[in-house]
């Protein structure tokens, strides 16, 4: 595992954004695990997520792409960090987008605030997590009404590893499979677990034997085969 990965698994524990225990999902789902992406409330924190996503980006998407696309309303700030941090880490100016709720109708008039997005350009879409892929539902027209777009995938931050609406594949698989685009994540659950699990961080074992048998019976009964 690179070593970009494993800071950022310390980091979503150090700011309480990964937390391990009981939580009922959207989904109803009964999970040992959950993942908040509004507790990245700082400048540091946003300066650190920016600079771990544009790692991740690079890494699978290159740097040969026009806009990084974030859905309102999470995806703004994220959007926002990443192009800061791409042009630092690797000196690319990647403009950001994201679409409003509402068409605007007056000044800055339209769907989409940020960068506009024009035929032939090249589009990377940036969330935080993916349950159900509801958002790129919304947001994939959004965007191939643009002009002739090629969406080259998906960058979010954990890969939740369980399925999704459609049977037994994962969310990100079922993206793959409706939209024709890759779908990646910063870091997986099996990620998480073989660099925290009985190793302590902060003086604290986060994953013991108990909250590993959680998460070995949840994956029992939702993961993605």
């Amino acid at each position: 595992m690179q070593s970009y990965k494993q800071e950022f698994i310390e980091f979503m524990v150090e700011s309480n954004v990964l937390q391990f225990g009981e939580f009922t999902l959207k989904s109803g789902r009964k999970s040992p695990f959950f993942m908040n992406a509004g507790l990245y409330v700082n400048g540091s924190q946003l300066y650190k997520l920016g600079q771990y996503y544009a790692k991740a980006i690079h890494e699978h998407y290159g740097d040969d792409f026009d806009i990084l696309f974030g859905p309102s309303y999470k995806g703004i700030p994220l959007g926002v960090a990443t192009c800061i941090a791409f042009s630092q880490l690797y000196g690319k100016d990647i403009k950001y987008c994201s679409n409003r709720k509402e068409v605007k109708d007056h000044g800055d008039v339209g769907i989409l605030l940020g960068s506009p997005i024009r035929d032939g350009d090249r589009v990377v879409i940036i969330e935080d997590v993916t349950t159900s892929g509801k958002s790129i539902e919304e947001t994939f027209p959004i965007i191939k009404a643009q002009g002739n777009v090629d969406i080259l995938g998906l960058m979010v931050s954990l890969n939740r590893m369980e399925k999704g609406r459609n049977g037994d594949k994962s969310a990100l698989e079922e993206i793959e499979e409706k939209y024709g685009f890759p779908a990646n994540a910063i870091v997986s659950m099996a990620d998480v677990i073989e660099h925290l699990y009985q190793k302590e961080y902060n003086g604290k074992v986060v994953i013991d034997d108990k909250i590993k048998t959680a998460i070995d019976k949840y994956y029992e009964q939702y993961g993605a085969k």
